[in-house]
């Protein structure tokens, strides 16, 4: 499954792989760095790291399945990331989870089919106070409700 990158893709991973490789333990950071540059992890990638580190290829897959941050694909032109740890769930955050879902017509890890907003879960956004929370675009939002979701979306469905 591991397709070659673009070049601009390929010049990216090579780029962040020079720029981390002589640090200890780099492979997180190239992976930050190129997610950082491409917005997501291209499957062609992990074959590069893996040679640059000498690791194997599993190793440099099982690391960006692991971490739920890393993508396997383009996001949406939004980035919508609904919490799901304990206070929000509490506090109605499953509502909004189902009114996301149903108003994106995606589950969580998905892009809706016109590209526009992509759904994803998360454990914490520091806002157990003002429960349920939401990140819109890198925008905390605390209180939400159904209504303010669709907002926030701006008619999204």
């Amino acid at each position: 499954m591991s397709t070659a990158p673009a070049p601009a893709e390929t010049a990216a991973v090579r780029a962040a792989i020079a720029r981390h490789s002589n640090e200890p333990g780099p492979l997180l950071e190239i992976l930050h760095a190129v997610q950082g540059e491409l917005g997501y992890v291209p499957p062609g990638a992990v074959a590069i790291i893996a040679t640059a580190l000498n690791l194997s290829r599993a190793e440099v897959h099982g690391a960006i399945s692991f971490y739920h941050h890393f993508r396997h694909e383009p996001a949406g032109r939004q980035v919508l990331r609904i919490c799901r740890a304990e206070a929000c769930q509490a506090a109605g955050g499953g509502v909004l989870q189902t009114r996301a879902r149903e108003t994106l017509g995606v589950d969580f890890g998905r892009t809706t089919a016109d590209g526009r907003v992509t759904l994803e879960a998360v454990y914490c956004l520091g806002l157990c106070a003002c429960a349920p929370a939401v990140m819109l675009d890198g925008e905390v939002h605390g209180r939400v409700t159904p209504a303010r979701l669709d907002e926030l979306l701006g008619g999204s469905s």
